[in-house]
């Protein structure tokens, strides 16, 4: 019977051939000859976010390891006959061609009518540092992170930039780990999804892609409303899993922030401040699609009032 993760997501065929019990309070694998062996939870949790189960453990430990990490025990270990610890920026250059491909090769093989300029568009959006912080904050990734002691307590592990670059590094070791099967798993599942879906209407509606607060602000100025004002509202969550609210309200010309246009909360304040954007746009589109629907309406009511008097 195939394996489902402790999360409900449906796992990569790669991560079907092992299961994992319980006992005492102790994780082990037990792969298909019915052997067993001890794992963290930790591990666990996250294997279960990528679907699927490493075969060789080192390549996920080595793609969560920060190069302070790595710096910190070489200088522990100065004159000692032990082996370095590799950080995880070899992974991550090949992570970053790994990604392009599968996301390239699954926008191709989706939409046949898009042009080269389109699948190159949508792409660069879904690989792109912002979105891949967003793709390893979903999966927690940053409480995984292997750092060193100072950068630990810096709050390294919440930088867009590091969260993006390990996210590449994971699926490199995914890649190395077992081929293009569970990077593809992986990508369709965590990567693309909804935002795929996002981007092509967008991409059809000649919106600005993948940036909605550009998009919102060109919209209050095509129509003379106003000036967008972004305020963060709270914080929330520890820190390695904050969550920011963000408002965004209206600043009409020559006017102080007033109305509430919408809110919206992510992972980072930069991604807080998308999603309101997002909602205010999807909000103010809505509301004048409606207008126009009842201004046809009341205009074929009146003509046809028009009609039966004559």
């Amino acid at each position: 019977m195939a394996r489902r993760p402790s999360n409900g997501v449906k796992v990569s065929p790669a991560c079907r051939a092992e299961r994992i019990e319980k006992t005492h309070g102790d994780f082990l694998i037990v792969n298909a000859e019915g052997d067993r062996k001890p794992v963290e939870a930790g591990r666990i949790e996250l294997e279960d976010a990528l679907g699927h189960r490493f075969a060789e453990p080192a390549l996920l430990v080595r793609a969560l390891t920060h190069r302070s990490l790595a710096n910190q025990k070489a200088q522990e270990s100065a004159g000692k006959e032990i082996s370095a610890l590799e950080d995880n920026e070899r992974l991550e250059f090949l992570g970053d061609a790994v990604l392009g491909l599968v996301v390239g090769e699954i926008l191709f093989r989706l939409h046949p009518d898009w042009q080269e300029g389109e699948l190159t568009r949508v792409r660069a959006q879904l690989v792109s540092r912002d979105h891949m912080a967003e793709v390893a904050n979903r999966i927690q990734l940053g409480s995984h992170l292997l750092l060193s002691r100072g950068e630990d307590r810096s709050g390294l592990r919440r930088k867009s930039t590091v969260l993006s670059n390990a996210m590449e590094a994971v699926i490199g070791a995914l890649f190395l780990d077992a081929g293009l099967d569970p990077v593809r798993w992986f990508v369709r599942a965590r990567v693309m999804g909804e935002t795929a879906d996002q981007l092509a209407e967008q991409l059809r509606s000649g919106q600005a892609l993948g940036n909605f607060k550009s998009a919102l602000q060109e919209h209050l100025q095509s129509t003379h409303a106003g000036t967008p004002i972004y305020v963060l509202k709270s914080e929330s969550g520890p820190d390695h899993r904050k969550r920011f609210l963000v408002e965004v309200h209206l600043r009409p010309a020559g006017g102080e922030a007033g109305k509430l246009l919408a809110r919206g909360s992510g992972g980072t304040k930069k991604h807080a401040e998308q999603e309101a954007a997002r909602r205010a746009l999807s909000r103010m589109r809505g509301a004048g699609a409606e207008a126009r629907t009842h201004h046809t309406a009341g205009g074929e009511k009146t003509g046809a009032g028009k009609k039966e008097t004559r």
